[in-house]
């Protein structure tokens, strides 16, 4: 767990810098804080477009009657790569658009099911009904 968060909160940030000072040294920094900003507001804009397209597709399936556990696990992921657009960097927005795009969230959330049933099992996650 320990290696986990220093990933996160080092190893991750260090190569964010690493990648934006190379980018900027071939395209000078105006373009680079330019492009920092403008892949956030861009990954915002399709978190929101993906998040109410979700919500609609979560309304017609509940007012169907099916339950919409599928499409709660898509608006978490939707939700979790809106917020990795807010950290500033190139190597997280690639990750937040690749949690966006339905074509690729599907695989991430098969592994993330497998993860979930896998703490489950080992009684990590403990799963109650109201």
């Amino acid at each position: 767990m320990l290696a986990k968060l220093f990933a996160a909160f080092v190893i991750i940030p260090i190569l964010e810098i690493y990648i934006i000072i190379k980018i900027g040294s071939y395209i000078g920094a105006g373009w680079t804080i330019f492009l920092v900003i403008g892949t956030a507001f861009l990954g915002a804009y399709l978190a929101k477009m993906q998040g109410a397209h979700t919500m609609m597709k979560m309304r017609a399936n509940m007012q169907q009657g099916i339950p919409p556990t599928n499409d709660i696990l898509d608006a978490f992921l939707i939700f979790a790569a809106g917020l990795v657009f807010l950290t500033p960097g190139f190597l997280t927005d690639l990750l937040g658009v690749l949690v966006l795009l339905p074509i690729t969230r599907q695989p991430i959330k098969f592994w993330l099911l497998k993860k979930i049933d896998q703490w489950m099992r080992q009684g990590n996650v403990h799963i109650q009904r109201f």
